[in-house]
């Protein structure tokens, strides 16, 4: 019996180290993307390429349905690229996408970075030159693989551009996030992201191809695809010269020097008519005329905007007082300031905007003009 203890205790000893890492196993096992009641994945990711991943992260950032988007590298040899050496050793810059796929798909935001990019150069991107600067989409199913080259089918039929689309469609590899300095660029560094964006040529390239294109957009139910048009999706900023003399005095005043139009004198601070209210320069929806309603100081005002991505909060600091000032993602307008005295029963916030920096669309015209699919919400 004595012979037969130290065998049993290296067996207990071998039971409770096996129970102990089954344990762990389970505890640590974590499904990555959240699962909603009916079993439909909320979240999904993807990696993109279309040049400079600046410029592809503020596009992407901009559109409904993205939840993330991080810059980094992808497709070379060994671990860990950095900026400094990522070119030489066979990495692309990509970026990658975390969206909500019920919201929008692998199709839409392939097709998006096709719209924000130049997918026809084999070569580079711009002035940017090199495999590391070349668009790209890469695919983790077959499902995606057959979307991709779905929408260069389609764009290429469309004849936007002047030779067929180059886009390389390769499998998912890994990602390497770039470092802290390459995220979120354009909003750090607005003033040297201008200037690089613009002097690559890249927005006068989409304006030329895109301004006036109709663009490929998947329905609602994500089953089949349709032709629409949503100009302000595919839009350039103009000049500030062009602005000037394309917008009234005080539309240009408020938009973009922040000012600030006289309360009860201006176009839409009584208007009662159903439709949805858009931004002056570029067209993007901003609110419902359903959560509109009469504060009395003399500007129109909203309970809340058409959804949380549709506008831009920042602190606005002036010499006697700090505001919430609002502006739109797409055209960075100036369209007024949010606060806190609004109705309790319907939120709380009165988004106190300027006539002069939005436009009014009628319900009657929204399906013609491009807002068909917000109908049902006014």
């Amino acid at each position: 019996m004595k012979k037969l203890i130290p065998t049993i205790v290296v067996l207990l000893l071998v039971g409770i180290i096996y129970f102990f890492y089954v344990s762990t196993k389970i505890a640590t096992t974590v499904i990555e993307e959240p699962i909603t009641k009916s079993g439909a994945v909320t979240k999904a990711t993807a990696i993109l390429a279309g040049g400079c991943f600046w410029c592809v992260e503020s596009d992407l950032q901009k559109y409904n349905g993205v939840i993330n988007v991080i810059s980094g590298y992808a497709g070379g040899t060994g671990e860990n690229p950095t900026y400094s050496d990522y070119a030489e050793r066979g990495f692309r810059e990509v970026v990658e996408v975390t969206y909500d796929p019920t919201k929008v798909s692998y199709g839409n935001l392939v097709e998006y970075v096709i719209r924000h990019s130049d997918a026809t150069d084999p070569s580079g991107s711009f002035y940017d030159r090199g495999l590391q600067y070349t668009s790209a989409a890469y695919y983790s199913t077959i499902e995606e693989k057959m979307e991709a080259e779905a929408v260069v089918k389609k764009i290429d039929a469309l004849k936007v551009y002047e030779k067929p689309l180059s886009l390389y469609i390769v499998p998912v590899v890994k990602f390497w996030p770039a470092e802290d300095y390459h995220q979120d660029y354009a909003e750090k560094n607005p003033i040297r992201y201008s200037y690089y964006r613009s002097g690559s040529g890249r927005d006068t390239f989409i304006k030329k191809h895109w301004e006036n294109s109709t663009i490929i957009k998947e329905n609602k139910n994500m089953e089949t695809n349709q032709i629409t048009n949503k100009p302000w999706e595919n839009f350039v900023k103009p000049s500030d010269a062009e602005l000037k003399s394309k917008l009234t005095p005080i539309q240009y005043s408020v938009t973009q020097k922040n000012g600030t139009e006289r309360p009860f004198d201006n176009v839409y601070d009584e208007n009662h008519e159903e439709g949805i209210y858009v931004d002056i320069v570029s067209g993007e929806p901003l609110y419902f005329s359903k959560d509109k309603y009469d504060s009395g100081t003399g500007w129109p005002s909203f309970v809340k905007p058409i959804s949380d991505k549709a506008i831009v909060l920042k602190v606005d600091k002036g010499f006697f007082s700090t505001r919430t000032e609002v502006r739109s993602p797409i055209a960075d307008s100036h369209l007024g300031h949010v606060f806190d005295d609004g109705p309790q029963d319907r939120g709380g916030k009165r988004y106190c905007m300027n006539s002069a920096a939005m436009k009014f669309i009628p319900k009657t015209d929204m399906e013609k003009m491009g807002y068909g699919e917000y109908l049902g919400e006014v």
